[in-house]
């Protein structure tokens, strides 16, 4: 793993030093951006010139989010060994109760009933025994109670005292008096319909919840060990796999805070500081709950952890539903950088990323303008740009490798998979500016979910 390890540093620092060496000598005129250099891009360009450098620098608001995904990889070991059980931990009598909490509108009762029964097996396989699967529907899934699941289903007229809605409503109305039936030292792992565990992160959470020092935390979640239905979108989404090891575990085990947002599955809470926290705070915290909660709970003094081991999820089947999901989450993102109910220290650097996403559109126009219409910046700007684009490319090429296993495709159909990862990165780049102007034109408040059952929908 070490070796590993240390090829990947490798591997990083190979791709940014070509970036760096080929981006910041590409189109532009590196004479350290003196007032002369403006003038003459002036006289060149006219107010034309302004547009070029917005475009430029605009591509600065991404820094950040490529610095921490930087020293997330340089500082871990992005390919850790599965997470064994301390010794110091007696299965099953020493793991406090364990409470996996599924939100659902109950539009997949199959999908949901399946992958209750695989997680329920898992646990049991690992060795817990203390814990139970509960499903919050917003109508019922006739899911059949036992020793370990039960539903609950939301009253149609149940309102929260802020109005938050959609599955902030959901959690909310499991920790009010009369519904919750957990006890303050209980933990709450939250899922989505799909996600499924596996025994190393059942083995993670167990670790991370008798040590008891932190009361949030989240691990990896990958996209490719099921069914793949979409293998463009799959691509896709290997970039939040490398995102996962890269900007959250170095968020949640440096800063131990998720400073620039979270995911709403795969988190741990402790769950008397969860009703704390609370999921009531309003309609602007209910389009992008996960980041919100993470958030506010960092602004109340709460710390995390990254939680060792993997989940699995689906991509989105079809790309229009790609589109809906990040345009939601550009949008609930967006709503959250602007709350005044969370401290601005706290939720600075989130909006500055949001910012960088909706930028996208004019940070993308400098791959046509620069080498057409150079301009004279400052060569520190070249290199910084350059930089965030070798370690983009960087994440793709790992959250490729993570995702899809050799042992199962054959090195010939990995490889294959590899460069595709690679030479689709085009195409995800212009998705992604297509959800950003959909996002922005159209209204906020508004919660899309995913088909998410192979047997719900035809998938040509």
């Amino acid at each position: 793993m070490a070796l590993l390890h240390l090829g990947n540093i490798l591997l990083l620092f190979g791709i940014t030093a070509i970036f760096i060496h080929y981006g910041s000598n590409f189109g532009s005129h590196s004479d350290n951006g003196s007032p002369q250099s403006f003038k003459s891009s002036w006289e060149v360009y006219g107010w034309f010139s302004l547009v070029l450098y917005l475009c430029q620098y605009l591509a600065l608001l991404a820094l950040p989010q490529a610095v921490f995904n930087f020293l997330g990889f340089i500082l871990f070991n992005p390919f850790p060994a599965d997470p064994q059980i301390k010794k110091s931990i007696q299965l099953p009598d020493s793991v406090p109760f364990i409470c996996f909490r599924v939100v659902t509108r109950g539009d997949y009762s199959n999908l949901v009933q399946n992958n209750v029964k695989k997680n329920i097996d898992t646990c049991l396989n690992v060795g817990l025994q203390n814990f139970i699967v509960e499903v919050v529907a917003d109508r019922s899934i006739s899911l059949n109670p036992s020793q370990h699941a039960c539903e609950v289903v939301v009253p149609v007229d149940y309102q929260t005292k802020s109005g938050a809605m959609f599955k902030a409503r959901a959690l909310q109305y499991c920790l009010e008096k009369g519904v919750n039936r957990l006890n303050d030292d209980d933990w709450v792992v939250h899922l989505d319909e799909e996600t499924v565990l596996t025994a190393s992160s059942v083995k993670g959470i167990i670790n991370f919840v008798c040590n008891g020092k932190h009361k949030f935390g989240q691990g990896l979640i990958t996209y490719a060990h099921g069914k793949i239905v979409n293998q463009f979108t799959t691509l896709c989404d290997t970039l939040r796999v490398a995102e996962d090891m890269g900007k959250i575990q170095f968020q949640l085990r440096v800063l131990r805070m998720p400073i620039l947002g979270w995911k709403g599955s795969f988190v741990v809470s402790h769950l008397g500081s969860e009703r704390k926290v609370s999921f009531d705070n309003g309609r602007d915290s209910s389009v992008a709950e996960d980041t919100y909660f993470g958030i506010r709970a960092a602004s109340l003094g709460y710390s995390f952890d990254f939680i060792q081991g993997d989940m699995h999820e689906q991509s989105p089947f079809t790309l229009m539903d790609f589109l809906q999901q990040r345009k939601r989450w550009l949008q609930g993102l967006l709503l959250v950088a602007h709350s005044s109910y969370i401290p601005f220290r706290y939720r600075f650097l989130l909006g500055v990323s949001v910012y960088s996403w909706i930028t996208m559109p004019l940070t993308t126009a400098n791959l046509f303008l620069k080498p057409v219409c150079p301009i004279a910046i400052p060569h520190i700007v070249d290199i910084s740009v350059s930089f965030i684009g070798g370690v983009w490319m960087f994440l793709y090429i790992y959250g490729t490798c993570r995702s899809f296993s050799i042992a199962r495709l054959g090195i010939f159909k990995f490889l294959l998979l590899l460069m595709a990862g690679v030479f689709v990165t085009p195409f995800k780049v212009v998705v992604e500016n297509i959800a950003v102007l959909w996002g922005l034109l159209t209204p906020k408040h508004k919660f899309f979910v995913v088909k998410k059952d192979l047997n719900a929908i035809c998938v040509i």
